[in-house]
């Protein structure tokens, strides 16, 4: 099975988990039940986001230096948008944080 199809199901078990843990919280475990839910919510938005940051970067970087190799003058062009890849994985790690926050 190739990688992405395992990264994939992994994703749609999660997901298919989250609906039964956001049932009306009950008198003993509500709260935890709510806590574990924002929690992988929180997982999930790293996750997914530093993995298309990390996969734009290589991407990305990988042109930029092939075309840094053959005009040295585009390095600073080409720096630019492995940034805003970047910037990515920050926004991610941003939209976790808030999520945390709410346990």
């Amino acid at each position: 099975m190739k990688r992405s199809s395992k990264l994939l199901a992994a994703c749609a078990l999660a997901l298919a988990a989250l609906p039964a843990m956001a049932t009306e919280p009950q008198a003993s475990g509500g709260d935890t039940n709510r806590a574990i839910g924002l929690g992988l919510a929180a997982a999930f938005a790293i996750a997914i986001s530093v993995l298309g940051a990390g996969y734009a970067v290589g991407r990305i970087g990988s042109a930029a230096m092939g075309a840094a190799a053959e005009k040295p003058e585009l390095l600073t062009r080409s720096i630019l948008f492995v940034a805003l890849a970047e910037g990515l994985a920050v926004l991610g790690f941003a939209i976790a944080m808030m999520l945390l926050q709410k346990i």
